[in-house]
């Protein structure tokens, strides 16, 4: 009974040791043997040619057109991006195209492609940063504490993301559709890599008025960060009126800015009944 016992308990705390690998994002097996690299002989750097001095380097055909690529991506990734996010021509249609795009590696360590929430025909979105735990085992945007207070902070103007009339209605998604490991902060290049399906998503939803929540979707709109210095003052980005907030992540760990909060909602209602 005792090594039976022994090995009842091995194989329970194992389990347990994967489901916390899992729950933290390592869902696959890089190799089966560690790899000492004290012991890999060296490769010594090769250096690439200086650049003359007396003449520039001539210009290539390909040196002049499309985006500069983005440090961390292949440089036709963000290219590949445009061209999928444009192809779709409804909203379940880039639904679809997102769910196949293979080219984020936060894709992989994801259960859930989390899309969106709400009213798609409503006149206010709401762009969130990217999925956390709960919202990634559900598969809907802001369903976590922070998501309750959302709620809770647009219900008090009359907006909801359950209603069906566009007037009071929200519509919710997310700059980034994947869960990050251990909701980290996503990357300037996942980002830049996922911001075509963002500019798609508000074409086709085509709202009135776009709020950001934090600082992920204010640079992915506007190419800038401090969400507390732009909070509050309207801006304008994809032909849209934009209204920083702060996120309601950072409202739960500080109270006291839940009255700046109100007073941004305040001038969101201003707009909408004018």
């Amino acid at each position: 009974m005792g090594i039976a016992t022994d090995i009842a308990d091995d194989w329970h705390a194992s389990l347990a040791a994967l489901r916390w690998q899992v729950e933290a994002g390592a869902d696959e097996a890089i190799g089966d043997i560690p790899v000492n690299r004290y012991e890999l002989a060296a490769e010594a750097p090769k250096l690439a040619a200086a650049p003359s001095r007396t003449s520039p380097a001539p210009r290539t055909e390909a040196a002049t057109r499309g985006p500069a690529p983005v440090p961390g991506l292949p440089g036709d990734a963000v290219a590949m991006a445009k061209a999928v996010a444009g192809q779709a021509q409804t909203l379940d249609d880039l639904r679809a195209a997102m769910a196949g795009f293979d080219l984020c590696e936060l894709r992989r360590g994801a259960r859930n492609t989390v899309f969106s929430d709400g009213n798609p025909a409503a006149r206010v979105l709401i762009l969130g940063e990217a999925p956390g735990r709960e919202e990634d085992l559900e598969g809907r945007p802001f369903v976590g504490r922070a998501g309750q207070l959302l709620d809770r902070m647009f219900a008090a103007i009359g907006l909801s993301r359950t209603s069906a009339d566009p007037e009071t209605a929200l519509y919710i998604t997310n700059v980034i559709p994947w869960r990050p490991p251990n909701n980290r902060d996503p990357e300037p290049s996942e980002i830049a890599l996922m911001l075509p399906f963002v500019e798609r998503h508000i074409a086709l939803a085509d709202p009135g008025f776009v709020v950001v929540m934090g600082n992920t979707p204010l640079d992915a709109l506007t190419g800038t960060r401090g969400i507390l210095r732009a909070r509050g003052k309207w801006t304008q980005a994809l032909g849209k009126p934009v209204l920083p907030m702060t996120h309601p992540a950072y409202l739960l760990r500080n109270p006291a800015a839940k009255r700046e909060a109100w007073g941004d909602l305040l001038a969101l209602q201003v707009r909408l009944r004018g």
